[in-house]
């Protein structure tokens, strides 16, 4: 009996350069501020951290847009900011090709000395976005593929694609974060492909 379960898989690599993109959101206060309440306020409802590859302070759940509607005004900048790197940098219009944007995660994290995050990624996810709200002094950078380091600075962030492998060394300063992944969503109705049936 054919089994997909026991197909062989092979990988190949191709060295590939991938695009990350800086932004400066000092023109939005407001929205900042919004954010950082939002992770001070799920710091009290969801005092937990959530485990994963960050080992930071705080970090809150991964679906915090859903639990704290503070987050969504930068979440609605950070969508039209995609857009408008996508069509200016990228050659590609979203919406043109009947695409919108949906949030697949959301999270808030606070880094104190000694903080850090492994290396990952965050694939499946299209695109990938981390706004920086505070940055104090001595705050590590953002490496991706231990090539490219980005130092941020309060009110600053960043794009890239959800498969790109990045890391933060350890902190020897504060820094708050908003991490949020984006999905492509079709505006048409698109059939579900049901699981593979034996012929």
């Amino acid at each position: 009996m054919r089994k997909i379960e026991s197909l062989a898989i092979d990988q190949f690599t191709v060295k590939a350069d991938l695009a990350v993109f800086g932004f400066h959101l000092h023109e939005f206060p407001l929205e900042l501020q919004l954010a950082r309440e939002a992770i001070s306020e799920l710091q009290i409802s969801h005092p937990e951290s959530t485990p994963s590859n960050v080992n930071a302070l705080y970090m809150s759940p991964w679906k915090s847009h859903t639990l704290n509607g503070k987050f969504t005004p930068l979440i609605q900048i950070m969508a039209e900011l995609i857009k408008k790197t996508s069509l200016q940098h990228l050659k590609t219009d979203i919406e043109a090709l009947n695409f919108n944007l949906a949030v697949a995660d959301c999270w808030g994290a606070i880094y104190e000395e000694e903080s850090y995050a492994v290396p990952h990624w965050h694939f499946p996810s299209d695109f990938s976005s981390v706004i920086y709200l505070e940055i104090a002094p001595g705050a590590a950078p953002i490496v991706f593929a231990n090539s490219l380091v980005v130092q941020p600075v309060s009110g600053s962030g960043v794009i890239f694609p959800g498969n790109l492998i990045h890391h933060v060394p350890e902190t020897k300063g504060r820094r708050v974060i908003v991490a949020i992944n984006f999905i492509k969503v079709p505006k048409f109705d698109v059939p579900i492909i049901p699981p593979y049936a034996e012929l």
